[in-house]
């Protein structure tokens, strides 16, 4: 029997929004990274969520435990949008017309999404802490 259902649902969805905001921190950190290891400019970085719902049918007819619904980060994936072109013709990685590529990063996007991902992750922790609170009176009325 599990007292706290939705608890791996909102573990699930607490780690995968920790790699979501290890991602945007990684694409501010690299916001004016001219040349990465491929020789390019860095490139932005989104991170793909997937619902996963598990049936455990088998184990219980219980409708609270049927069906478990999961979040995962299933893959970091590259944005295809162009890199940003600035004229900067003393800059070391600047062309012959002086031009110089600057990573598709936008520091007010991924700032944005960076409180997204922080709510979400607070209104997660707040289901589990709800959840927890509901297990424990419901521990007590049995005493």
């Amino acid at each position: 029997m599990d007292i706290i259902p939705g608890l791996q649902s909102s573990a699930s969805a607490l780690h995968a929004e920790r790699i979501r905001m290890e991602v945007i921190s990684q694409n501010i950190a690299n916001a004016n990274t001219t040349k990465a290891e491929n020789g390019e400019p860095y490139r932005r970085q989104l991170v793909h969520f997937e619902s996963i719902l598990r049936n455990k049918m088998g184990r219980s007819n219980d409708v609270a435990s049927n069906n478990l619904s999961l979040v995962e980060a299933t893959k970091i994936i590259e944005d295809s949008r162009p890199f940003r072109e600035v004229y900067q013709p003393g800059h070391p990685d600047a062309s012959k017309d002086g031009m110089v590529q600057y990573p598709n990063v936008q520091i007010h996007e991924e700032m944005a999404d960076l409180i997204s991902a922080s709510r979400a992750y607070e209104a997660n922790m707040a289901v589990i802490r709800t959840s927890r609170t509901l297990a424990m009176q419901t521990i007590n009325m049995g005493k």
